[in-house]
This record gives structure tokens, sequence and C-alpha cells, in this order.
């Protein structure tokens, strides 16, 4: 996440919402690319689930499905789900949906509750409220040197004596009809250094598709946010609806272009 320029090593780690880099990813970071898997999951009821890059000619509609198991004091755990759509036309425009989480099993039905749309052609981006009616049009500044996924084999030293990194290569795998590669990522965390009594590990293992620039599926797991699962189950390479890509009919449109929205 772009947070990693800005905020220090000891509240990422505190955060969990970042993977850790050794001393030679974060200098390939910071002067090749920036590598994007890190940003599936997140700590919110909102999760960002896997990023989408605005990649140009790599056109999909999916659907995704999320789960995350929470840990209950005394053993256990309680999980909660969504199902939405995603899309990239093959301008890389990315159209989005948010549904709320709810428990798995429940009574309770999820709602959509947001349309996001990414145009880096126009540069600009919608945000539309479902329950508002109302779509915010914001600035959208792409960065072209992201790219999506990582080498395998890495490992290495936290700085500081915070722990270390390793990552594996689980080799390749058909998802939803999409060939992937799966890579898992291991960040140790040694004692004290987080407010931890003992070595701490958060693990994301990740199976994605080079040809999409997206993984197909992701998995978070983290001993203070429990395990957070997302799965592309069904998905199509075929050029989508153009209609995904424009505000929905009826909406108000409200100017934010000045608006500076907060890097992620």
């Amino acid at each position: 996440m772009r947070v990693a320029k800005t905020l220090p090593l000891a509240a990422l780690l505190v955060l969990g919402s970042c993977a850790m880099l050794s001393a030679g990813q974060a200098q390939q970071a910071a002067t090749q690319r920036r590598v994007a898997h890190v940003e599936d999951g997140g700590m919110n009821e909102v999760l960002e689930s896997i990023a989408i890059p605005s990649t140009a000619h790599a056109p999909f509609y999916a659907t995704l499905d999320t789960e995350w198991a929470r840990p209950l004091v005394g053993g256990g755990s309680y999980t909660f789900q969504n199902e939405r759509h995603i899309a990239r036309d093959s301008l890389g425009r990315v159209y989005q949906e948010r549904w709320y989480l709810v428990p798995k099993n429940g009574k309770i039905k999820t709602q959509m509750y947001y349309i996001q749309i990414f145009d880096p052609v126009a540069h600009q981006s919608y945000w539309c409220s479902v329950a508002e009616k109302a779509c915010a049009l914001r600035i959208y500044h792409t960065a072209p040197e992201v790219t999506f996924g990582t080498e395998v084999g890495e490992k290495g030293v936290l700085p500081d004596g915070w722990g270390f990194v390793t990552q594996e290569d689980l080799g390749k795998e058909n998802v939803a009809g999409v060939d992937t590669i799966g890579v898992r990522e291991t960040s140790t965390i040694n004692p004290w250094m987080a407010g931890n009594d003992r070595p701490m590990s958060m693990v994301r293992e990740y199976w994605h598709s080079a040809a999409l620039n997206i993984n197909l599926l992701s998995t978070v797991s983290d001993p203070r946010l429990g395990t957070q699962n997302f799965t592309i189950t069904e998905i199509s390479t075929t050029e989508p609806d153009a209609q995904f890509f424009s505000p929905p009919a009826g909406y108000k449109m409200v100017n934010q272009r000045n608006y500076s929205a907060p890097e992620n």
C-alpha cells in the first residue's frame, strides 16, 4: 500500500494491513515498482479484498467471494461473508461493487452500498452511493510503473531487529479457468516488537494471473485479525458491457474533482 511511504515500520506492523518487505524488496520497490499484492485484505468491515490495477488490454468480468473468520476469545471464530462483482475493460477502466459483510449462514441479508468506477483514460473516478443515488466525481491518478505480482524465493531480515520475511513458490494452478502461479509469503515478527510476547507470524498466500495482472485467490492469515479469504469463483475474459464504466442512470452527480482522496 502507498501508506508504506509515509508510516514508520512500527506503525505498519501494528496495523497489520501491509506485508513486510525485506531490505532487497524495499529497495526494488523504491527504485522500480510497488508489489501491489500487499494491498489484499484489510482491518475494517469494508475490505479492499484483491487489488485491481488499471491494466489495459486485460479485460474481465468476475464474481468475487469474501470470507473473514475472526477469532473469539476462548477459542472458535465468527465469520462474515459477501459476494460482489468486479470488472475491467480493455482501456483499463475498473468497476467494483461494494457489499456489506454479513454473518455467514445468518439471517441478515447483504446489501450493495457503493459502486466505484476508476477511469485512467479520463483521469477521473466515480464513488456512487446506492442509498443516496448520488455519485462523487473525483480526479483519478494512475501510476503506470506499478505492476502486480512478485518474484518468489525472496527472503530477508527486517531492519532494526523486527523479524524476517520468507517467500515460497507454490507452483501452478488453474483457478476458475485461468492459469495462476502461487506464492506464500510469511512475515515473522520477533517478540515485543509489536506488543507480542512470542514470535508472531502473518501469512499471505495468493494465486496470481500474469495475463490478467490480478490475484484469483488470496488468503491473509494474521493472529490478530483471523483469516481473510478472497476467491474469484466465476470469470469471463471477454470485453465487459460498457455500461459498467458509466455512472448508474438517474444518479445525481457531485463534482469533487478538487478533492484529494487519501492514498491507499
